[in-house]
This record gives C-alpha cells, structure tokens and sequence, in this order.
C-alpha cells in the first residue's frame, strides 16, 4: 500500500488562492470561539477562530468509542478526518483509540496553526512512523487523491454542514479499507422536516414530507442517501448507531461498508403518517401501489403523507451497542453510580435496536390531544403497553415520546384506560 509521502505537492503545500484579499473574521454569535484553552475528556486543546460547538463531545465520545473497537478487533487504525476543525476529534482518535495514523485535513490553512498546535501534544514521529499529519484541502479532492493513491484509511469521519455530505459520500466509500467505518453528518434540520422535498430528492434521493417524527426521519435520510450510493458503487452499509442531537441539529450516522450488494432492500423503502388517525407504516417498493391506511380515510390523499426511499431497518445495531457500553465502562465514561449523559443515551440506543420497533414515534402529547385527556406519565404508558405485548422504547431523539409497534388507536385507548384509573384512585 502507498502512504502519504512528504513528496506530494498536495498534501503538504497549502496555498491561500489570494492570501492578500482574504482575511477570516471569526463570527461574534458565539458559534466561533475565540482562542483559549478548553478540555474534553481530560485533554486540552485550543479552539482558535474554528467552528467549535461543547455540545458535540457526546458525538465524538461515540466515534472514539467506535474507532477503539476497530482497533481492537483489527489491530490496526488508519483515520481520515476530513473536516476537522480545530483538531480535537484527531487529537481524540490518536490519544483515546490509539489510532496509528491520523490525516487532520481543514480547507482553511488559516487554522493550521491552531491544529498543529493541538496535535503537538502526540509525538508527530517522521517517515513511515508518522502519527499525524495535517493538510489544507478541498475534502473532496483530498479524498480522491488518497484513492488515486491507493492510500486507503479504516475510518473517515466527516462532520460537514447542511447536506453537504452527500457530496462527499461516493468518494469516502472508495478510500475506505475493507469493512471500514464511515462517520457522516447532516445539519440540515429543514430538508428532514420536509420543508424543501426537491432538495432532499437530489440530494440524498429522497422526497421528504412533513411527519410529526421529522428528527428521525432526518437520520434515516441520511442513511439512505448513503444506501444509494453504496449501492452504485457495488457496496453495501450497515449502521452501527445513529445519533440525534438538538443543537443545530445535527444527524450523525457510523456505517460500516463492504463490498458487495444486499441480497434484499426491505430496509429501504418508505414510511407513510396518516394525518387523520395518527398511523405510521412502513412499505417496500413492491407495495407501491398498495400504500394506504386501514382507518376510514385510507383513499384520502390529503391524509396520507410519503416520504421515501428511507432507511427503514433498525438506527442500530444492539451488538455494538452493547460493544460500547461495555468498553465505556472500562474506560469509566459511564457506570460511576451516577448515570451520565453518555450512559443514559446508550441505554436508550440499545432500547431502540429492537427490530420490533416501527419507524418513528409516537409522542405522547399527540396522544393526549387525540384521546382528548391528560397525558399520562411516560413511563406508566409504556408498562401498559408491554403489559398487552407491544414493544416500546424511549426515544433518544425526542424526550416525551415512545418508539413502539403499538397502533396509535390502542395508545389512545390505553391512555384512557389509565386515565380512568388515575381519577377513579384521586
């Protein structure tokens, strides 16, 4: 396999196109930081005049986690940081998943100060020994010359803004090893909500409707924007985990690519809400034309809402979960007596691997407002719903809401069930 070589131009010769005339002027809305030292799971490190968001660390902690566990099943780590920032996240992968190689790459060469000086803190090593190495790239372009290369990475994490990442997906799956891992992002809160369907269809091959789970809508979009492209290439992805976070917000999705195709697609497809009876389903492409709803207002086109092609299979996988948890609590991220966020999030994205669990959720304010009553607590609504045989989950993307196989009928039925209760009790 080639390496990076000090030799190539376009890795080690940042160029400013008009460093006379272009001058970065950090933002004063707080999305910039200005520079100071900050900490993240003990390490410190310098934010400079880069995007930097502290609400991110729970999804670095999940790709650090992710990476270690390649690591330790492949012994070996090669990490392509295609946007990264301020360097923390290739600072993480060198020091916490004891990566062997790291390529921090930034387009903006007016932030490699602050990355080298962050990555300063791992020994850079020299030729084939190198630990790090940072560039100033189109990340597109950096991508495709490492293929050219044959220089391929077993993880390329790529925390981009709106729907970029599409633009990235194609080549990211060529530089990737055999069996690698792929950490993708999207921001673009507005396409999941199904406020601009034309852009989501060239963008991630999906046209997105408004649905009352658009948050998880916006993660399967984005996994099934990457289906497609594996698909074209003659690869196939499997997620591991899929996290939502609210600022922003922003989607991220670790995938593993391998070659070959899927024997099936039944887990992309489209998932359909009806406005009237509050019912989501789910549909393959052979059920086309057979897509309605069994309430009275299955033939009203008004109350039927499509959205797809989708990812539809499960966010996660619960072997690797349950991977992570454990290795979290070796490292003591999680199980210190007091459940931290981490801990609590994992937990909730185990709960949510149940294949049983339909796309979506249901919330249960939504239910209150259907059934005409006090909604009752979360927690009590989903041991009566067991109780009858139906799978439920919270939901880690939204607070108040239930993951489940249970018709929205049954739910308003069981709420008025408890409702009864409570007041018969009071």
């Amino acid at each position: 396999m080639l390496t990076l070589s000090p030799k190539a131009p376009f890795l080690y010769k940042p160029q400013n196109p008009n460093p006379k005339t272009q001058h970065y002027k950090p933002q004063t809305n707080g999305t910039y930081c200005k520079s100071e030292l900050q900490s993240e799971r003990g390490l410190e490190f310098e934010t400079g005049e880069t995007f930097f968001r502290h609400e991110s660390a729970k999804g670095r902690d999940l790709g650090v986690l992710a990476a270690s566990l390649y690591n330790q099943s492949k012994g070996k780590l090669r990490v392509l940081d295609a946007l990264c920032g301020c360097g923390i996240r290739s600072l993480r992968y060198l020091m916490e998943a004891k990566a062997d190689f790291v390529l921090a790459n930034d387009a903006n060469d007016e932030h490699r100060r602050v990355i080298l000086d962050n990555l300063k803190r791992v020994d850079r090593g020299f030729g084939d020994e190198r630990k790090w190495v940072v560039t100033h790239l189109d990340a597109n372009r950096l991508l495709s010359e490492c293929y050219l290369q044959k220089d391929f990475f077993d993880l390329i994490d790529i925390d981009s803004f709106g729907s970029d990442i599409s633009l990235f997906l194609r080549s990211a799956m060529n530089t990737l090893s055999f069996d690698g891992l792929l950490y993708v992002t999207s921001t673009d809160g507005h396409s999941s909500g199904g406020h601009h369907p034309d852009h989501t269809l060239a963008a991630y091959g999906a046209y997105v409707r408004p649905m009352p789970f658009s948050n998880e809508v916006g993660l399967r979009m984005l996994i099934g924007g990457a289906v497609r492209e594996a698909s074209v290439l003659g690869y196939y992805i499997t997620p591991l985990f899929s996290y939502y976070s609210y600022h922003g917000p922003v989607f991220r999705v670790m995938l593993r690519v391998n070659r070959g195709k899927l024997l099936e697609n039944r887990h992309y497809g489209f998932i359909t809400y009806c406005n009237k009876c509050g019912d989501s389903q789910e549909f393959s492409w052979a059920e086309l034309g057979q897509i309605s709803c069994s309430c009275n207002g299955s033939h009203d086109s008004s109350a039927l809402v499509i959205s797809g092609p989708l990812w539809i299979g499960p966010l996660h996988s619960a072997a690797y979960i349950s991977e992570m948890i454990n290795l979290a609590g070796e490292w003591g991220w999680i199980g210190n007596g007091a459940e931290t966020d981490l801990e609590k999030l994992l937990k909730q994205m185990l709960d949510e691997s149940d294949p049983r669990l339909k796309s979506g959720y249901i919330k249960m304010d939504e239910v209150a407002s259907r059934a005409k009553i006090n909604s009752p607590p979360l927690r009590t609504m989903m041991s009566a719903m067991q109780k009858e045989g139906y799978a439920t989950s919270r939901s880690h993307i939204a607070l108040n809401a239930i993951k489940t196989d249970c018709p929205m009928s049954e739910c308003i039925r069981i709420a008025k069930e408890l409702q009864g209760v409570n007041s018969f009790a009071v």
